[in-house]
C-alpha cells in the first residue's frame, strides 16, 4: 500500500479544525444551561429602549423629558426654495477652447463647475484664460454656455493700507509734541539768541 500523504501541518490543521468544533458545540451547551437556570424570559426583560443618544438601555424613558415637535416643523427632503432672485448673466474663465473644432469649456467662478460652450453660442471670438459672462441652458447632454461674450475687466480695488494701532498712537503722541514743540521753539529761540553773542 501507498505512505499516507499526511504531514505535520495537516495534523495540525485538523486538530485545530476538532477543537474549534467541539469548543463550539461546549458554547452551545453553556448557553442551554444557562437558558434552564434563568427560566423563561417575560416579555418585560426581553424589551429594550432607546436613550435620546441612540443607546440601548433596560430603562423605559421618562415621559416628563419628552420633547414636542409639530409635524410641521418635520422636512423631509430638499428644504424649499427662497425667492431670491438669481442673476442669470455668469461670468467665468475659459480654461479650454478649440478654435478648430469649436468647442471649449468655460469655468464657471461662482459654482466652480465647468460648463460647455459651443461656437455657435459665443457672440465674439473667445480663447482661453480669457474671463467670459454667459447664460447658462440645460442641454442633451447636461448644462451649456450661450450667450458668450468677453467680460469687461474690473478695475483692482484700491488697497486701503493697513494701520497699525501702535504706529497709530505714536503718531499721535508725535502730534502732541508738535503742537508742544512750536511752544518751545519760540521758548528756544530766546537762548540761541544768547549763544550767538
Amino acid at each position: 500500500m501507498a505512505k499516507s500523504q499526511e504531514t505535520f501541518s495537516k495534523k495540525e490543521k485538523e486538530k485545530k479544525r476538532r477543537k474549534k468544533k467541539q469548543d463550539k458545540l461546549d458554547r452551545r451547551e453553556q448557553r442551554k444551561m444557562e437558558k434552564e437556570d434563568r427560566g423563561k424570559l417575560s416579555f418585560e426583560d426581553q424589551i429594550m429602549y432607546v436613550d435620546e443618544f441612540g443607546n440601548f438601555t433596560d430603562t423605559p424613558p421618562d415621559p416628563t423629558k419628552r420633547i414636542k415637535i409639530k409635524a410641521e416643523d418635520i422636512r423631509l427632503g430638499v428644504p424649499p426654495r427662497d425667492n431670491t432672485p438669481i442673476d442669470p448673466i455668469r461670468t467665468g474663465i475659459v480654461k479650454f477652447f478649440n478654435n478648430e473644432k469649436g468647442y471649449g469649456f468655460i469655468n464657471d467662478l461662482e459654482t466652480k463647475e465647468s460648463v460647455f460652450v459651443h461656437i455657435n453660442n459665443v457672440n465674439e471670438p473667445i480663447g482661453e484664460g480669457n474671463r467670459v459672462k454667459f447664460e447658462v441652458e440645460m442641454g442633451q447632454k447636461g448644462a451649456n454656455a450661450v450667450n458668450v461674450s468677453i467680460a469687461p475687466v474690473e478695475p483692482p480695488k484700491p488697497k486701503t493700507p493697513k494701520v497699525d494701532p501702535a504706529a497709530e498712537a505714536k503718531a499721535e503722541e508725535g502730534t502732541v509734541k508738535a503742537e508742544g514743540d512750536a511752544e518751545v521753539k519760540g521758548k528756544a529761540e530766546a537762548p540761541a539768541d544768547t549763544d550767538k553773542k
